[in-house]
């Protein structure tokens, strides 16, 4: 067996690390490349305008000057000689929840071992100030053998989230969707020392909503959330209602 880590925190996070040893446990190999430092919120990016260097801090485990995406790019097409059978990403510093899908290079790491074809995982912890991952470790080994013997369906790759509590605590799995993030994103002006300005992204901490078997919901009812995410972003009902759209005026030049 051999599994891969990454994750969008750095290869230093906690979250990283606790999952390394917890994922030993089971055996086989686990290898892990992760970017030097964080990379949160780069979605499914790419480095295509630099160089990216990678080092070896020790055996098995590379620091990539790049994306999350880049990390499981470098380490499928050159660093591991044959395929994992599993990618991780994780364990995340803080919720993947609803809308955050789309900017988490978490998440992305995940749809680009799916892309390859590569069963994947993204596991984060929903807690911004986590004081440890052990528990969340182990949620993420224990949903490794599952999904190691079951497999995913095609073109599918999960999304964790693991609330923040004792073992005892934990109140069960819920297969999940997608809750609505909402956002307190605000955008704020400052000048610096050379008369420069500059621009500053952030705001409250965001909430979520939607009804019942929604991720959010899970994880306030204590509960481990297990979305299932697909490469396949189509809106089918949409093609139907589209269908009856007059298009023509687009081909008159």
């Amino acid at each position: 067996m051999r599994i891969l880590l990454t994750n969008d925190d750095g290869i230093h996070a906690r979250g990283l690390q606790t999952l390394k040893t917890e994922l030993s446990k089971l055996g086989g190999e686990v290898w892990v490349v992760a970017p030097d430092r964080e990379q949160s919120a780069t979605s499914h990016s790419l480095t295509l305008s630099q160089p990216l260097r990678v080092n070896e801090l020790e055996d098995k485990v590379f620091s990539v000057q790049g994306t999350p995406t880049d990390c499981v790019m470098i380490a499928i097409r050159y660093l591991l000689k044959q395929n994992p059978d599993i990618i991780l990403s994780g364990i995340n510093h803080g919720p993947n929840l609803g809308d955050d899908v789309s900017y988490s290079g978490t998440v992305a790491a995940a749809i680009e071992g799916t892309m390859l074809g590569i069963l994947s995982m993204a596991i984060s912890l929903a807690d911004w100030n986590p004081a440890d991952f052990v528990v969340a470790a182990e949620v993420a080994a224990k949903l490794c053998k599952i999904v190691l013997q079951r497999g995913l369906p095609e073109d599918t790759y999960f999304n964790v989230n693991v609330p923040y509590v004792d073992r005892g605590n934990l109140c069960g799995v819920e297969i999940t969707r997608l809750g609505k993030r909402i956002y307190r994103d605000a955008v704020v002006k400052k000048t610096d020392g050379r008369g420069n300005s500059f621009f500053w992204i952030g705001g409250k901490e965001p909430s979520w909503e939607g009804g019942k078997k929604t991720d959010f919901k899970a994880i306030e009812a204590n509960k481990i959330s297990i979305t299932p995410l697909h490469l396949d972003m189509t809106n089918y009902r949409a093609i139907d209602s589209l269908s009856g759209w007059d298009f023509s005026t687009l081909q008159e030049f």
